[in-house]
C-alpha cells in the first residue's frame, strides 16, 4: 500500500522498518538524516509530477512510502483484551482515523470496523497519524455477530445514545465494549436493542451534537478509568 505526508511516512519508517518496500522523495531535506542513511537502498527520487501520480493528488509533502498491506487481526484474538471499539456503519475515513488514533493513545486494545464491506485502508492510516499500524483492526460486514461474539466472551455492551446514562456518572466493567454509529445514523436500532446499558454525554449548552470523533475521545477517556 501507498502511504504520504511527512509525519504518517516517517512514523512507518521509524516504527515499522521491516514492513517498508520503498520510500519515494522528491528531495534529501524530506527525511531524517539519520532515516535517509538507515534506508537509503530503499530510497528513490522522484519528480513532483511523478509523486503527485502516485499518490493520486494528495498532500504528499514531497514523500511517499510503499510499505506492505496492513493485515487484518482475528476477531478471536481481539477479543483477548479488555476494552474493544466498534465502529458501527462508520464509513468516513478521517475520523475512523481520528478516532484511532484516539483509541490508541488512551488505551483501547482493538478497534472493529463492522456493517460494512471494505474501507480505504492506506488513507485511515494516514487519518490516523499511523496508528492504525499498530492497533489491532479488523473489518466485520454483520455488526449484530460481532456484538454477540464479544457476548460470549464475557464483554458488557456500551452504545453511545442521546437517550443514555451520562458517562460521567458510570463505572464500567473490566471487559468492556464502546459501540459508536456514525454522525448521521448513530448506532443502529438493532444494535442498540442488544447492548447492555446506552451512554451519553452530559451537554452544558443546548447543542446538537458533537463530532463523532470528538465524542469517542470524551467517552473513552472517561471509560478508561471509570471500571468497577
Amino acid at each position: 500500500m501507498i502511504i504520504y505526508g511527512k509525519q504518517v511516512s516517517i512514523y512507518a519508517l521509524e516504527n515499522h522498518a521491516k514492513s517498508i518496500n520503498r520510500v519515494y522523495i522528491t528531495k534529501k531535506e524530506v527525511l531524517p538524516p539519520k532515516l535517509f542513511k538507515e534506508f537509503g537502498s530503499k530510497i528513490k527520487f522522484i519528480e513532483n509530477r511523478w509523486i503527485q501520480s502516485l499518490t493520486k493528488g494528495g498532500n504528499h509533502q514531497g514523500v511517499a512510502v510503499d510499505m506492505e498491506e496492513l493485515e487484518l487481526t482475528p476477531l478471536s484474538q481481539l477479543k483477548g483484551g479488555d476494552f474493544v471499539l466498534v465502529l458501527d456503519g462508520l464509513t468516513d475515513v478521517g475520523n475512523i482515523g481520528s478516532i484511532i488514533r484516539t483509541a490508541y493513545c488512551l488505551g483501547v486494545d482493538a478497534v472493529v470496523a463492522s456493517g460494512v464491506r471494505q474501507l480505504n485502508i492506506p488513507a485511515i492510516v494516514r487519518s490516523s497519524s499511523g496508528a492504525l499500524l499498530d492497533m489491532p483492526f479488523t473489518i466485520k460486514k454483520n455488526t449484530l455477530e460481532v456484538i454477540n461474539e464479544l457476548k460470549m466472551s464475557n464483554f458488557k455492551l456500551y452504545s453511545a445514545s442521546m437517550d443514555g446514562e451520562p458517562v460521567e456518572t458510570k463505572k464500567f466493567h473490566k471487559k468492556r465494549a464502546l459501540i459508536l454509529g456514525s454522525e448521521g445514523r448513530g448506532v443502529s436500532k438493532r444494535v442498540q436493542n442488544r447492548v447492555d446499558e446506552k451512554i451519553s454525554i452530559k451537554m452544558r449548552r443546548d447543542f446538537d451534537s458533537l463530532n463523532v470523533s470528538a465524542a469517542a475521545a470524551i467517552i473513552i477517556d472517561r471509560m478508561s478509568y471509570g471500571i468497577e
